[in-house]
């Protein structure tokens, strides 16, 4: 009889164990899908450029994110960098700097859009382009990818680009 107890111990024992690790990689791989992926993530989120209002010397183009549901909110901070400008493809080689403030923190997701400024000299030798790629950066650094904007707009040297902001 001793052995039987034994042999049902270690069976109760075994399914005990099995039950337990078990429900916790279910609820391991539950957590793991349940979290949205972030809408800061260049696959995650849609830019337009659209034409802004001019001020003294400069036209500007205004190039709104927005997130679709289903994306977990991110943080934002400062201008992108590595910005680059397109016609129907062909890179046109100018190169954007920035102004503003650099660390003001701004919240992105869905039901949330940001934009940012691209301020362009106002100086008649504007080149026209149909598209914008950039790298986001949030508090802590570069977010890893480029995103890319669609939109008309013209750029010349001297082009830079203002920090995103809340709002579209």
């Amino acid at each position: 009889m001793r052995t039987s107890r034994t042999t049902v111990t270690a069976i109760v024992t075994a399914a005990a164990l099995t039950a337990v690790v078990s429900g916790g990689a279910a609820r391991a791989a539950t957590a793991g899908t349940a979290a949205a992926p972030s809408a800061c993530r260049p696959a995650n989120h849609l830019a337009k450029i659209t034409r802004d209002q001019a001020s003294a010397g400069h036209v500007h183009f205004r190039v709104t994110l927005t997130a679709p549901r289903g994306y977990a909110a991110c943080r934002l901070a400062g201008s992108p960098t590595g910005v680059a400008f397109a016609l129907h493809g062909t890179p046109l080689g100018i190169t954007a700097g920035r102004y503003g403030d650099q660390g003001a923190p701004v919240t992105f997701g869905p039901g949330r859009p940001v934009h940012f400024d691209i301020q362009v000299p106002n100086n008649g030798h504007g080149v026209p382009a149909d598209e914008a790629s950039f790298t986001l950066r949030a508090p802590g650094g570069e977010i890893p990818g480029t995103s890319v904007a669609e939109g008309r707009l013209e750029v010349t040297a001297g082009t830079v680009i203002g920090p995103v902001r809340p709002g579209s």
